[in-house]
């Protein structure tokens, strides 16, 4: 380590790499020579009633961007703090509630579903973890543009617009909780919204096709995803428990509009589908609909099959064959477990509804298996026959 007068000429001189040069005219004035820039610092030990806190070092600028005049002046400033007992690096005490505060007042503030709760501490833990002790107030508009742009580039869009509206709520549960913070600073970033899932036009006979080649289990699970077109969390986790044969009414607990559950009127031949697969899993001694011995859930907890629609595609379908067949709006939505819009929509009830939704649910089965077996068979037994000789125990009429 060199001690010199530094001057303009010599620190243009100092060879790159050659470590740090001590100014004697400024106490604590050093320029620090690496491998590719020269840069000035300042260097000090913060004491506190005589004792020795810590050895502090504050990079002032690079020599190329201010000249020695200016950083001796900011040395002197920075020199004057340090020996007061003020650690320049220290950042703004922070106060009022912090982000990980905030996002447990957040959840506390409704129930959520463990799976959406999951998420939220996902976030916090891994994409936010540098912010997760900070206060909310020193969250700047500034750390957020930066945060978003780093996760763009490090995770892709998606992710990072996910977490952007995971801290622009959190953040809005700590407004009200704290009445200084006037602002929620993801308010200046425009956080990209969702874009809308493309889903192509079913072919109902190539797909009935493609369905009947699966193992009997995955088989049913895929026809009941299309004639429900339920959520996947709702349809994966009905239980035995939870289908009405006599009443033709499936029960789904896992809804992610409501904690209520929904009373599903179903048509005929899926009743039947459902009668046939829970009597061939009995052996299983399972309480789920969909069992799986391989997972740890003790249901199937992945249903995508490659070139077939997705449980989420398959709401799309059913949202739009509900029109091709005929049902309204309002009827097909309640049947996707959707909440109507406006003020009397709250006024609708769908478990007061079942029967007079039937005959909409019964619209949707007949269309799908008039359009996917068009050449079927019955036999004399009241059982269906389609042309790749799959054999579906169904009546012949009801």
């Amino acid at each position: 380590m060199a001690v010199t007068k530094l001057t303009e000429a010599r620190i243009r001189d100092l060879p790159l790499g050659s470590g740090i040069h001590r100014d004697t005219e400024v106490k604590g004035l050093m320029v620090i020579c690496h491998k590719t820039t020269r840069s000035y610092a300042v260097q000090g030990d913060v004491r506190r009633n005589g004792r020795h806190i810590r050895t502090v070092r504050v990079k002032i600028d690079r020599v190329d961007r201010i000249g020695l005049r200016d950083a001796r002046n900011r040395a002197r400033v920075l020199m004057s703090q340090i020996q007061s007992g003020v650690d320049p690096t220290d950042g703004p005490e922070e106060t009022g509630i912090t982000l990980a505060a905030a996002l447990d007042a957040h959840l506390d503030e409704k129930q959520h579903r463990p799976r959406t709760e999951e998420g939220y501490r996902y976030h916090l833990d891994h994409y936010l973890k540098n912010c997760r002790n900070k206060a909310v107030a020193d969250i700047s508009r500034q750390m957020v543009r930066d945060l978003f742009a780093d996760l763009k580039r490090k995770h892709g869009e998606p992710t990072a617009a996910s977490v952007m509206r995971t801290l622009r709520a959190v953040i809005n549960t700590a407004m009200r909780i704290d009445e200084s913070l006037d602002g929620n600073p993801v308010a200046a970033l425009r956080v990209p919204t969702t874009r809308r899932r493309k889903v192509a036009p079913l072919d109902m006979k190539e797909w009935w096709g493609k369905v009947m080649r699966l193992s009997p289990a995955r088989r049913d699970l895929h026809v009941a995803m299309l004639l429900t077109g339920a959520r996947r969390s709702s349809i994966l986790n009905v239980k035995r428990e939870d289908v009405d044969f006599a009443g033709k009414v499936l029960t789904l607990t896992h809804m992610k509009t409501s904690d209520d559950p929904l009373k599903l009127p179903i048509g005929w031949r899926l009743a039947k589908v459902l009668a046939v697969r829970m009597e061939q899993d009995r052996p299983l001694n399972s309480e789920w609909l969909w069992p799986s011995v391989t997972s740890r859930s003790g249901h199937v907890e992945e249903p995508k099959e490659k070139g077939l629609p997705s449980p989420h595609e398959y709401r799309h379908h059913a949202r739009t064959l509900y029109i091709q067949a005929g049902v309204g709006y309002a009827e097909s939505a309640l049947l996707l477990g959707q909440k109507l819009p406006g003020a009397s929509g709250g006024y609708v009830h769908a478990d007061h509804l079942v029967e007079h939704l039937r005959t909409h649910a019964q619209a949707l089965e007949d269309l799908v298996f008039d359009a996917a077996l068009p050449d079927v068979t019955e036999t004399r037994d009241g059982e269906f026959v389609d042309p790749l000789g799959f054999t579906l125990v169904l009546p012949a009429s009801e």
